[in-house]
């Protein structure tokens, strides 16, 4: 077999004057590869490390300094105001050295140390200008003078061309809201949704807890934020995500899409090929830290450390809690197709596989007609059910032996990839297209992706591709920046052949993916399928609907004088009314990367200048003139509520880690246990498009993806993602369960939804058009 002839690195035949031993050069040559491959990588690392370390500053600055230091020693001017005669009387073995050379050393050392101070210096001083976030308050398009000359001390004291974690060190910490500004929001966020008496209670609760036990567990809180780097973000990761028990598919997982109008090439295995090779070259430039950070206004750097995990990272279940693993240097990832599991080396003569290379392998997968082993088809079953059982199984019948292998082949991967076997994509003549498309890629048939997996690639036969990604260790934009950038170096840098091929000279000599060998027992078998019909009643349960708004976009938003986050907030509003009649609690996600560790935070979008504005719209007396008053207002308001959650001073957040805090020290508090019990049956979440702005959709404007969504986080609820994608696109993934009867009228409710931006700004634009457009 050619393989095995490829994996033996030398032959021997014993013969009676002794043993002739032939080494197999063209082995040995990629022996030789690997490591001098390792080695420059090590190299790279190892000096973008010290770029990093010493960042805003840089190496050749030491130099300049230690030039300056030497050279005031020939001027007879003494700069370091007598330390450097210090240093040089107290230097070990003075004795032996000459009095010049003690004075070198001593110019060094003293400038060493100068040089060190500086850049402690100069990371201080920008952590100061970054903690300030005056600049966000600011209405759009209006910058004031102080900010402006914040943003020229920003620029000047944030360095020349920073890597990917140049600014982790010069971020500033979350700080913790004072219990007083936190609760008087909280009781702001819930007035419109409580009657008077139940907004007394919630009020005498709150006062009683701020009167009693909330000064003791913010004094924690407060030293926990001292002493760590974020008060909130590890404890969010442990009991938010790791400590859950119920299964995370469709409860936690969430998908992306793939280009929504194009299909770069038809050919499964070539477009994976492509995709996978662009993943390569990502995680290349993420482990050397090559990356380039992301900054608001051009300026102001976000947090990095999420995007660490992205690759050779799996979620590893327990009985009580899961962890996240995450490995380097991983030179495999693991495929699925039609129910087998193969290895596929990424690598050959110290470099990564080809596209065509790629190419071929999985094209073998494709074309392997051999059957799955004894349960191997639904394996994958065991990581969409209940978490305890699969962390029982995985000890019981996968800690030894070949199954142990095997299953450190999955979890030590680069990634998982499905081959699926079945189409799924954007058909504008099928309206129900991209609601197929969405259930596939977040739960598929239940058992063909291994959710534990930081993410599952997933790649049709017609083309189309998507992500399935575990939330625990990373949020959707940290994906989503990953996407951008494979989608981008998929179409427009790698390419295809006109036959729609990897471009490429085939290699028909590497080894073929290898086979996974599993034998599972009886009992195993059992835990298989019961988590596989746990799994697919949430499967089944889910309903989706997406749908692509065309009529308008950002741009008659913006020329509106709105936010168009606020704007679609409050559509969702009105539509959330109309549909069941009240109000509900509101889930938005914000991101809080702007400190350090920074994950989200939530905002409440159901304010009491929300309410009335819908009000407003469903009262046939009221006057567009009040109608558009009332709009600004909520606007306005809603926008607030968002910067405030962007600095820090959200709600959320907070009143968690005090529940947490309180959970320790076993106090009991009615108020908390109150707060954290209250169901969002509106969750809703924007995804960030046009991160890296790799590719100008103006100009391309089929470039673009659909975006992705998640599952309904309350049982009768509903969960909406949004994105906004250029001047004129907005496109909606909306979730349901068709087991609630709140919801059982989901598709007319997502209609609902889907209509409502369309009202609102032919009432904004036209109605109001000479005021609002002049």
């Amino acid at each position: 077999m050619a393989e095995a002839h490829q994996a033996v690195g030398f032959q021997f035949t014993v013969r009676p004057d002794g043993v002739d031993v032939k080494l197999s050069q063209e082995v040995i040559k990629n022996i030789y590869l690997s490591g001098v491959t390792a080695w420059e990588k090590r190299a790279i690392q190892f000096k973008n490390g010290i770029l990093t370390g010493v960042y805003p500053a840089s190496p050749s600055s030491w130099l300049i300094v230690v030039i300056t230091m030497m050279s005031s020693l020939y001027i007879c001017i003494d700069p370091s105001l007598g330390m450097i005669d210090t240093i040089k009387d107290n230097l070990p073995h003075r004795d032996y050295i000459s009095v010049q050379t003690r004075a070198v050393l001593s110019a060094i050392l003293f400038a060493t140390g100068l040089w060190l101070f500086l850049i402690y210096l100069l990371r201080y001083t920008l952590k100061a200008l970054l903690s300030y976030h005056g600049w966000i308050f600011e209405s759009h398009g209006k910058m004031s003078t102080s900010t402006k000359v914040w943003l020229s001390l920003v620029k000047m004291f944030s360095g020349r061309r920073p890597l990917l974690y140049s600014f982790q060190a010069s971020l500033p910490r979350l700080p913790v809201p004072s219990v007083d500004d936190t609760i008087h929001r909280y009781l702001e966020s819930v007035r419109p949704l409580l009657d008077s008496e139940q907004y007394n209670q919630m009020e005498i609760l709150a006062t009683d807890f701020k009167n009693s036990k909330a000064a003791q567990l913010q004094r924690y809180l407060i030293l926990k934020s001292w002493w760590g780097t974020n008060y909130v973000s590890d404890w969010w990761e442990e009991y938010i995500y790791l400590r859950g028990r119920s299964p995370i598919m469709v409860n936690s997982n969430f998908y992306i899409m793939d280009l929504l109008y194009l299909t770069p090439t038809h050919r499964q295995a070539a477009r994976a090929g492509n995709v996978v090779h662009a993943m390569l070259k990502y995680r290349r430039k993420l482990e050397r830290g090559e990356l380039a950070p992301l900054r608001a206004l051009g300026t102001v750097p976000m947090c990095s450390t999420q995007m660490e995990r992205i690759f050779n990272t799996t979620r590893i279940p327990g009985i009580e809690t899961d962890t996240v693993q995450h490995l380097t240097d991983r030179k495999h990832l693991v495929v699925y197709h039609k129910g087998r599991f193969f290895q596929v080396w990424l690598y050959t003569g110290g470099r990564h596989l080809l596209p065509s290379e790629l190419e071929t392998q999985f094209q073998r997968i494709l074309n392997d007609t051999s059957e799955p082993q004894l349960a191997e088809l639904k394996l994958a079953a065991l990581t969409a059910g209940n978490r305890v059982p699969w962390a029982r199984a995985r000890v019981k019948y996968f800690s030894q032996g070949g199954n142990k292998v095997s299953l450190d082949a999955i979890e030590s991967a680069a990634f998982f990839l499905t081959l699926d076997d079945e189409p799924q994509g954007y058909d504008p003549a099928n309206t129900k297209s991209l609601d197929s498309y969405a259930k596939s890629l977040l739960h598929g048939k239940c058992y063909d992706r291994w959710f534990d997996k930081s993410f599952t690639l997933i790649s049709y036969p017609n083309g189309k591709m998507g992500v399935n990604a575990e939330h625990s260790w990373a949020d959707a934009p940290i994906v989503g920046h990953m996407w951008e950038y494979v989608l981008a170096t998929d179409c427009f840098h790698l390419g295809y052949t006109e036959e729609g091929h990897c471009k490429g000279d085939v290699n028909k000599g590497l080894p073929h993916p290898t086979r996974l060998q599993w034998q599972i027992p009886k009992e195993c078998q059992d835990v298989i399928e019961t988590s596989y019909l746990s799994a697919k009643q949430i499967a089944d349960d889910v309903d989706f609907h997406g749908y692509l708004f065309t009529e308008f976009g950002k741009g008659l938003i913006k020329k509106c004088r709105s936010s168009p986050d606020a704007f679609i907030q409050l559509a969702l509003q009105l539509a959330q009314f109309r549909d069941q009649g009240v109000f509900c609690l509101t889930y938005e996600s914000s991101m809080t990367r702007m400190f350090r560790d920074g994950r989200t935070e939530t905002v409440r979008s159901c304010t009491s200048e929300a309410v009335a504005f819908v009000r407003a719209m469903e009262d046939a007396g009221a006057t567009n003139a009040q109608r558009l008053a009332l709009f600004r207002k909520a606007a306005d308001k809603h926008q607030h509520m968002y910067r405030l959650a962007m600095t820090g001073s959200g709600i959320d957040r907070h009143l968690f880690c005090l529940y947490i805090v309180s959970k320790y020290l076993g106090v009991d508090s009615p108020f908390l246990k109150k707060v954290l019990s209250e169901p969002w049956k509106l969750s809703t979440s924007q995804t960030p498009q046009q991160q890296l702005n790799l590719v100008d959709i103006n100009k391309f404007p089929k470039y673009v993806g659909a975006g992705g969504g998640f599952g309904p986080v309350a049982d009768d609820g509903y969960g909406v993602s949004y994105i906004i994608v250029g001047e004129n696109l907005i496109t909606f993934h909306i979730s349901s369960k068709f087991s609630s009867p709140d919801t059982v009228r989901a598709r007319r409710a997502m209609h609902r939804f889907m209509c409502i931006p369309f009202m609102l700004t032919l009432f904004l634009s036209v109605t109001y058009s000479s005021r609002l457009l002049g």
